[in-house]
This record gives structure tokens, sequence and C-alpha cells, in this order.
């Protein structure tokens, strides 16, 4: 019992492991490791993880999703997820951050992480001279477009079970974003939604990468590794 305790308090006090998938990773099997990774974690036999990945054109569906905003559902597959939010799209040229925190270890404030997670991706859209913007009432991070229209470029949703924080954050890079055209995203009709490459910032995704890691450490502390 002693030296599991002590495995455990190594674990806790280890960096946070950063994983980066360069192939497309199909959705299903990420949310079987991620689900497996956050048992691990509270079970003290694993390190906290942030998992940058892409997922092949699909679409998901929150806890808040009304059919009604699935405009069409035979375009892409569909899956219904236990994350936070309504309708979101996922694909190729968006970076995904699955990000499994302990926020034992940390602070038991979920608002308090949303925020956090917001500031993560608004740090990121900053190295690329891209001001992101919170919006009263609208979850995710925003574009001013100019003559009162703005676009989404990034969205949240999150889950946690004890206290273990899963499931993440979404940056648009340069996805087809005639894709989201099955769906009335995050249940939101009257903006539209945009990317780094809409915006004129032709990056690539390990320099995005770098910078979430960047912005990551400046919010969340911790380590870098990986």
């Amino acid at each position: 019992m002693r030296m599991a305790k002590l495995l455990r308090d190594k674990i806790r006090s280890r960096d946070l492991d950063w994983r980066i998938s360069d192939s497309l990773v199909p959705y299903e099997g990420a949310q079987a490791e991620m689900s497996a990774r956050v048992d691990a974690i509270h079970a003290g036999t694993a390190a906290e993880q942030v998992w940058l990945l892409e997922h092949p054109p699909l679409y998901t569906a929150g806890t808040s999703a009304q059919d009604t905003d699935l405009v069409a559902p035979d375009l892409f597959p569909v899956f219904r997820t236990g994350r936070g939010g309504q309708f979101t799209y996922h694909g190729p040229g968006q970076r995904i951050g699955y990000v499994m925190l302990d926020l034992k270890q940390r602070k038991e404030d979920i608002r308090a992480y949303v925020r956090d997670l917001e500031e993560w991706l608004i740090r990121t859209l900053s190295s690329f001279n891209v001001k992101g913007e919170r919006r009263e009432g609208r979850v995710g991070i925003w574009v001013d477009e100019g003559g009162g229209r703005e676009s989404k470029i990034a969205a949240i949703g999150v889950r946690i079970r004890h206290w273990i924080t899963f499931h993440g954050v979404s940056l648009n890079v340069e996805p087809d974003l005639s894709h989201y055209r099955g769906i009335v995203p995050c249940g939101i009709s009257q903006h539209g939604v945009t990317s780094l490459a809409a915006q004129g910032i032709m990056v690539s995704m390990p320099e995005v990468d770098a910078a979430l890691k960047v912005a990551f450490k400046e919010v969340f502390g911790g380590g870098s590794a990986g």
C-alpha cells in the first residue's frame, strides 16, 4: 500500500504528458482512450495529459444538442457524446485538444477551468496576431469581422468525472469551413465560423502545437514535455 501511494504521488508530481497524433484519429477510439486515461489519472497510475489530434470529418452532439440543429444528418457520421454543449464539427485542419487534468490537484472549480480553457485559446491566437474574444452567454472564442459581424474560431466542450477533466477544445486552423453546413454550430445560427487560414494566417500544425504548449504553460502551469 505504501509503495502504491508513493507511485501515485510520484506520478501526480510529474510534468503532464503531451501527446501529439500526426494522422487522423477515429473518434470512437479516441473517446475510449481518453476515458481510460481519465480512470488511470483518478487511480493515480498515470499523469495528466493533453492530447493534440485531428479527426476525420464528423459531427458530435453534446448534452444540450437539439435535433433540429442537425441540418444534414447524412453528410458525415454523427456521434452522441457526454460533453457539454450542442452540435459541433471536427475534421482535418482543426486542432483538437483533449485535456485530462486532475482538478483535485489544482482547483475544484469548473467555471474557472472553462475560463482557463478560453484564456488558453485566446493566448494561442494572440501569438498569431489574431484577437480572440469571449462573448457573454456564448461558449467558445470569437473573432470580430467588422461591420457588426463576428465568427467563431474555437469551440469548448468539457466533461468532468471524479474531478478529472476530459474532452476539451477545438481550434480551426485550416479546415474546410463548408463542412459546417450540416449543423447549426453550437446552436447559434446568426453568426459564422472562421479559421486562422480564413483570417489570412497560414501556419502549420506544428507551429500551432508549439503555440498551444507555450500558452498552456502560462495559463495552467506544469511542464511542456513531449
